[in-house]
């Protein structure tokens, strides 16, 4: 059989313990791995051959948890990532109103209060910014939202409005909400947001798909909602979808989307259900992140539960008789435990079936609670890029239990499986950096020097599995991605430096030079 496509003279790291200079594959399928004779002999009349001129290949990178769509409509939003005062996050809303119809809902994301001193918004920077204008910015998080007095009015949200269970509406001194709204109070509002069209969604998809692919991503796991995978399902079946997408069930739309499952499967290598997506608590940044002590900077609070533990075990339970583990979202130590306490009550009935639960982002454990991870066989499904965004914040909130804050090394060395990803849009999707910062918990500009909890980092090849055959491990799709064997899929990455041969810093200057998902070069630079 000859190959469709053939790559020479470079350096494949198979990830399967097999090194080679050569790979072939035919349709979407990895036909051989080996030498640059072996593999040459493969050759066909149309085969494409691609010398690697030395150059590394891996399996193409897979982000574990991303809102792919989210960050696809956020691309034409408000963006306040980064910004460092207020004046200037006004700013940029005034001028978003200037250039939209009157009637029009102003949408933004990706501002931290830190970053300005610490002092929350208020609706009234909103309001003169945007006279009249409903106005709804999310943290950077995603953990908060800002509005303006007229999406207060809007929502029906007032002195009188009562907190929802899981939320917190914030207020000043006489009571008045201040325009700032924590976990389950946000969808006061969002539930009056209009949505976004289906052909909105998909062509915010489709323009997003090459940026991620120049990141080196062949796969995603989505944490979205059953309208999400409308889109998805649909670029699939006009053959639009050229990232492999992992979806999570949404809790909203449970039925709905078990109903589904029931009469059509799973799903394929393109486009696949994998967990139920919950939310145990919070984020650290607004301080909602649920803690088993007060948070430094602020000894009345703990934090927030959003799903009290009787809830979560009954939705583990219905999970696991439906056929599905679950994926929940945990930072706080005390999340954290309460979580792997639901997990462990239930493991006859998930372990039974060789389902895989998942604690989305772990970024708090109480140090007794490190090993339950890898007894219980749960996945600690984590973003190394949070650690270095997030750890002068953390130092600050959670002082001396800073030191238990993303403990990566500790739940590997703990026999926890890791898979890595990006919560995207909270974070870049560059895998080049997440990679810099699991390996050495610095930033790019090399803060701090001895690395953040150095004792925390890992090794390269660790966290390059953790994107690979981790995240392939963590949606079910082992058997098919995650290394380069034959007969999985030529799903690969070609990278422009040796990043083993090398020290860390050799991320920082790495490019990827192209992606190939399932045989076909989706992202090319030469």
């Amino acid at each position: 059989m000859s190959a469709d496509g053939i790559l020479l003279n470079g350096r494949i790291e198979t990830l399967a313990g097999q090194r080679a200079t050569a790979l072939a594959w035919t349709g979407e399928q990895i036909l051989a791995v080996g030498s640059d004779d072996e593999i040459r002999a493969l050759r066909g009349k149309t085969t494409e051959v691609v010398d690697l001129r030395g150059r590394l290949v891996l399996p193409a990178f897979s982000d574990a948890h991303t809102h792919f769509a989210a960050y696809a409509l956020n691309r034409s939003r408000v963006d306040l990532k980064g910004v460092d005062s207020l004046a200037e996050a006004g700013r940029r809303v005034g001028e978003a109103a200037e250039r939209s119809s009157s009637d029009s809902w102003i949408l933004g994301r990706g501002w931290l209060h830190d970053l300005w001193g610490g002092d929350l918004p208020s609706k009234e920077l909103l309001d003169a910014a945007a006279p009249g204008r409903p106005v709804a910015l999310a943290r950077g998080d995603g953990h908060g939202l800002w509005v303006s007095s007229e999406a207060l009015t809007r929502a029906g949200i007032g002195r009188d409005t009562a907190d929802p269970s899981g939320g917190k509406i914030l207020r000043d001194a006489a009571g008045e909400p201040t325009g700032v709204l924590s976990e389950r109070a946000m969808d006061l509002v969002y539930r009056i947001i209009p949505p976004s069209t289906h052909a909105e969604m998909a062509e915010a998809i489709r323009a997003a798909l090459p940026i991620a692919h120049a990141a080196g991503l062949g796969s995603v796991t989505c944490m979205e909602d059953f309208a999400v995978y409308r889109v998805y399902r649909s670029l699939a079946e006009r053959g639009e979808l050229s990232l492999r997408v992992g979806m999570c069930l949404a809790v909203d739309d449970f039925d709905e989307e078990i109903d589904l499952v029931e009469r059509e499967g799973r799903g394929d290598a393109r486009l696949h259900w994998t967990q139920l997506k919950i939310f145990s608590d919070g984020a650290l940044n607004p301080r909602t992140a649920w803690m088993l002590e007060p948070y430094a900077d602020d000894p009345s609070n703990v934090g927030i539960c959003v799903t009290p533990a009787d809830e979560l075990r009954r939705l583990a339970e219905r999970s696991a008789r439906a056929g599905f583990a679950c994926a929940v979202h945990a930072i706080g130590d005390a999340a954290n435990r309460v979580v792997l306490d639901a997990f462990e009550v239930t493991h006859p009935l998930w372990a039974s079936q060789g389902l895989r639960p998942r604690i989305e982002h772990a970024q708090t454990v109480a140090p007794v609670d490190v090993s339950r991870f890898g007894r219980l066989g749960v996945i600690a499904s984590m973003q190394p890029i949070h650690c270095t965004q997030d750890m002068f914040v953390a130092d600050k909130a959670l002082g001396r239990v800073a030191r238990t804050a993303y403990p990566i090394r500790s739940l590997l060395n703990g026999g926890a499986r890791l898979a890595f990803g990006s919560d995207t849009p909270v974070e870049t999707f560059d895998v080049l950096q997440g990679l810099y910062a699991a390996t050495t918990r610095r930033r790019a500009d090399g803060t701090p020097p001895e690395g953040w909890y150095s004792e925390e980092r890992l090794a390269l090849p660790d966290a390059v599995a953790a994107y690979t055959r981790g995240a392939a491990f963590a949606e079910y799709e082992e058997g098919r991605k995650g290394t380069l064997e034959p007969g999985k899929l030529a799903d690969l990455v070609v990278l422009s430096e040796d990043i083993f041969a090398e020290p860390p810093e050799v991320l920082l200057r790495t490019r990827v030079i192209g992606t190939v998902v399932g045989g076909c070069w989706v992202y090319r630079t030469e």
